[in-house]
């Protein structure tokens, strides 16, 4: 792959994008036994020799995985407190991973982890809009007025908590199940949306991020996201 060198130099782990940009102007770096000191420099990862005040540099194996989080597991690689957290359900040797946003404590589904900082912000970022889908039950029937609420948006402590679709997938006097859609997620926003119309959540389960299904992944377990779902995933 093809790409800029301070990008390669900051992938790798050895500065940050800025600082990989004065280590090169001050001509600490050399490519293929010569030293480079233009920025934007393009070099080739597979074939490019990339050497910093001597020292070999090589890329950082990004990883991506999607993982089913249970209830009551934190988002998280570890807590004080003892609590059981996401890092407890992965191999030890992927303790640099981070999750891509969160899920709260109570709530179940797909969540990403990865070692890649451009990806994370790209799933973040509320400018990049990408959907998350969400099935709710909820104690109580659901009417659709109230779907229709919070697609036009409730204001709570300040902010404006909407969601972006909404539909009801079945409902009685008991129990409703509803399936939400959100453009941008603020904090526990489904949970304040429903305390607002005083209606109690007993499940919240996240089904889908972008194109990315969590379909039949047990609870607790993971899977590396094929190239196809990361492409699929920054192409939103």
């Amino acid at each position: 792959m093809v790409t800029r060198l301070q990008k390669y130099l900051a992938d790798a782990g050895v500065a940050s994008r800025r600082a990989s940009e004065e280590i090169i102007s001050s001509g600490r770096v050399k490519v293929n036994g010569r030293v480079v000191k233009e920025l934007g420099t393009k070099v080739d990862t597979a074939k490019d020799k990339i050497v910093v005040d001597g020292q070999l540099v090589r890329p950082k194996r990004r990883i991506y995985v999607a993982l089913h989080k249970p209830k009551d597991f934190l988002c998280t690689k570890r807590d004080p407190e003892g609590r059981r957290t996401i890092g407890d359900l992965l191999p030890p040797e992927w303790d640099n991973l981070h999750s891509v946003g969160r899920l709260d404590k109570e709530s179940e589904g797909l969540i990403f982890l990865t070692n890649d900082g451009e990806f994370s912000l790209k799933l973040t970022h509320p400018r990049y809009g990408i959907r998350k889908k969400y099935v709710v039950s909820v104690l109580g029937r659901v009417e659709p007025s109230l779907l229709s609420r919070f697609i036009a948006g409730i204001e709570d402590a300040g902010e404006m908590l909407k969601v972006a679709k909404a539909r009801i997938l079945s409902a009685n006097n008991t129990r409703s199940v509803v399936e939400l859609e959100l453009a941008e997620g603020k904090n526990r926003e489904i949970r304040r949306l429903f305390a607002l119309a005083d209606m109690e959540i007993e499940r919240l389960v996240r089904v889908s991020i972008g194109p990315i299904k969590l379909g039949e992944l047990p609870a607790g377990k993971w899977r590396i996201l094929t190239e196809t779902e990361i492409k699929s995933l920054l192409s939103q």
